[in-house]
């Protein structure tokens, strides 16, 4: 009977079970409808069974005999995926697809040296990167959309497991032409009446903000953005100042204007950068062998793409 049921018309049923519609599988899984329909179909015929009792308002219901078939379904899938898992533990090999999530401020410096470096290690991984702010990455962490992700110590959840692989305190980016860009250092009630450029992702717009409330100011905010390279434009062009985390070498915005990086006085909440993982979830081999080569490539002495945490630049270099 199985060799007439395949594990792909198994993970359509599967889906549609999970998410409670065929479209809502259609839409996580990235199949089509029809395909999925049909899946489902096959399997009632062949089996002589009906899995789903359609309801008109509330989407498909499982019969008795379907959620019986989903678990059995379910084994047979777990099965078959640690059969891939235990030849691969078996040898030198290292191959399947990676699935990684990578904050988005993150992702120029880290992409290249870290992600794509370890396809470039592992010919036989295909590496897929998702790019996104902390909501996107934590949303998708969850409904295993991606394996793990590289992304920040923020509102992460119980469910949730963090390991820290480097610390990056904030500073104050501004032009090279500003009031404070030949400062050593900067307080927060010195910028309160600067003019400042949010970058306005979710989780990251709050932390910011909450510097501010720890030191009893509010910034004047003119201007904020969801892209890094925007808001380091309009730093750049004298717009206003912004506050950053991340530190790329280069302190030029695209246009080619000049910004400076200035200490902030005082202790301030850094942000941990590391490694987000579901913690329901058994990581795979593949996904431990990455672990390992963030905690190579990424901590407090180095990380790829940027300065180093102790560089600040107030005097500006003639041109």
């Amino acid at each position: 009977m199985l060799n007439r049921v395949s594990l792909r018309q198994m993970e359509y049923f599967v889906a549609t079970a999970t998410h409670g519609s065929i479209a809502a599988a259609s839409a996580q899984i990235h199949i089509s409808s029809p395909s999925i329909s049909a899946a489902i179909a096959h399997l009632e015929s062949e089996l002589n069974v009906q899995l789903f009792v359609r309801h008109p308002s509330k989407g498909l219901g499982l019969t008795a005999i379907g959620t019986l078939v989903l678990r059995q379904c379910e084994d047979v899938l777990d099965q078959s995926s640690r059969l891939y898992e235990i030849a691969s533990d078996s040898s030198d090999v290292m191959q399947g697809v990676l699935r990684v999530g990578s904050f988005q401020s993150l992702t120029a410096m880290i992409a290249p040296e870290v992600i794509f470096g370890f396809s470039r290690a592992f010919e036989t991984v295909e590496v897929e990167m998702v790019e996104g702010d902390q909501v996107v990455l934590m949303n998708k962490i969850r409904a295993l959309e991606i394996d793990l992700a590289i992304t920040y110590d923020l509102h992460l959840g119980d469910d949730i497991e963090f390991e820290t692989l480097a610390t990056l305190p904030p500073y104050v980016l501004v032009s090279e032409l500003h009031p404070l860009a030949q400062e050593k250092a900067v307080t927060f009630e010195e910028l309160a009446a600067q003019p400042y450029v949010l970058l306005d992702l979710p989780m990251s717009r709050e932390y910011f903000t909450s510097l501010f409330a720890k030191a009893g100011v509010t910034p004047n905010i003119v201007a904020r953005s969801r892209s890094e390279e925007v808001v380091r434009s309009m730093v750049a062009n004298g717009i206003g100042y912004a506050l950053f985390n991340v530190r790329p070498k280069s302190n030029q915005a695209l246009d080619g204007k000049r910004m400076v990086r200035v200490r902030l006085a005082g202790t301030n909440r850094p942000m941990q950068l590391g490694l987000a993982t579901y913690k329901p979830m058994k990581q795979s081999r593949l996904t431990r062998v990455f672990m390992e080569r963030c905690r190579a490539y990424i901590s407090d002495q180095y990380i790829p793409g940027m300065s180093a945490a102790r560089f600040f630049d107030p005097h500006i270099a003639a041109p």
